[in-house]
């Protein structure tokens, strides 16, 4: 069932900021940024969805949150639903934040290893395959360790390192239940001389800061606290598996700008493992963006990302609410 709350704003109601999310625990974070703020907004949580399309949407800025891992919670559909839901907000001219081109790229890692290369940006060595003897014949190619992930995941649900032959057949043999698509993706695996990756993080266009992750506990690297066993959680080196690099601008950040830009990704996060020579093989993007605030609060940030995102979405809202009572104005 779509959120009531889609019903209680008129089209010529006060525009206000909508979040367009699946999961309620990630949330909270970015409500207690916005309650700071007095922003006023309203949670269209999307599961099963009823959608009349002879309507139009209400005002305000809109701002999607759904997690390509919405499947992994019962939410078997949300994501199409999204979709469909994106194409009309835009047809409408509703201001959306990571708008329907950002969709598609949140749930397909091939279209994003294009992309990614068109922009100019490295990515390890990539082979998509559909079907599960297209895997077997692709990996038999592979005389390496490789990467193996499926098109649709979300959080690294499913990314494995295959190392051997028994692995791969564990993966042919139960195909239909590792990817929901049918397509999977080979990727060289880079592994990073210190162990960490690092994750991008991005709000409104504008680089926010760089985390170095601890890899070596798999590929599961959600930073939400939510997703977290428990914040005490140290690797053997006694550092902690989420760290803020201070003053962090890679050489690639340009690209990665350009890149977000053509993608209509406002808010997000670009993950990439540097390479022998130090350059960056980047391998995942996601708009559902979450936040380690343990990590924030061990590097005294003054600009959290929560925090930054709730006051990007203030800004968006002055700006529609201007335009709104100009036309109103321009009416009458």
């Amino acid at each position: 069932m779509f959120s009531p709350l889609q019903f209680q704003f008129g089209t010529d109601s006060a525009p206000v900021i909508h979040i367009i999310h699946e999961n309620d625990t990630w949330l909270e974070p970015l409500r207690l940024e916005l309650a700071e703020r007095a922003l006023p907004y309203a949670e269209w949580f999307i599961d099963d969805l009823v959608l009349d399309l002879t309507t139009a949407p209400p005002e305000g800025v809109f701002y999607n949150r759904m997690s390509a891992s919405s499947h992994t919670r019962d939410h078997r559909y949300a994501w199409e639903a999204t979709r469909g839901l994106m194409g009309w907000l835009e047809a409408h001219g509703r201001r959306v934040v990571n708008n329907r081109r950002a969709t598609e790229l949140e749930v397909s890692k091939v279209e994003q290893a294009i992309a990614l290369q068109a922009s100019g940006l490295m990515t390890p060595k990539t082979v998509a395959v559909t079907g599960p003897q297209a895997l077997r014949s692709a990996a038999a190619d592979w005389s390496d360790p490789f990467i193996l992930k499926p098109n649709r995941g979300g959080k690294g649900t499913g990314v494995e390192l295959v190392r051997n032959q028994a692995q791969l057949d564990r993966i042919v043999e139960g195909f239909e239940d590792y990817t929901l698509d049918g397509t999977v993706v080979l990727q060289s695996y880079i592994q990073p001389a210190d162990g960490r990756v690092w994750r991008l993080e991005f709000v409104g266009g504008n680089h926010l800061y760089t985390v170095s992750i601890d890899a070596g506990g798999g590929f599961e690297l959600c930073p939400s606290d939510a997703c977290q066993v428990g914040n005490a959680y140290c690797p053997a080196d006694g550092r902690a598996k989420f760290e803020i690099l201070d003053g962090h601008h890679p050489q690639e950040l340009e690209r990665c700008l350009s890149f977000l830009r053509g993608a209509g990704m406002e808010v997000a996060a670009m993950e990439a493992a540097p390479d022998a020579q130090g350059r960056l093989r980047f391998y995942d993007v996601n708009i559902n963006t979450n936040y380690n605030a343990d990590a924030e609060r061990r590097q005294g940030v003054e600009r959290t990302g929560m925090g930054e995102i709730a006051a990007f979405l203030g800004r968006e809202l002055e700006v529609v609410r201007a335009e709104a009572k100009r036309q109103k104005q321009h009416a009458s």
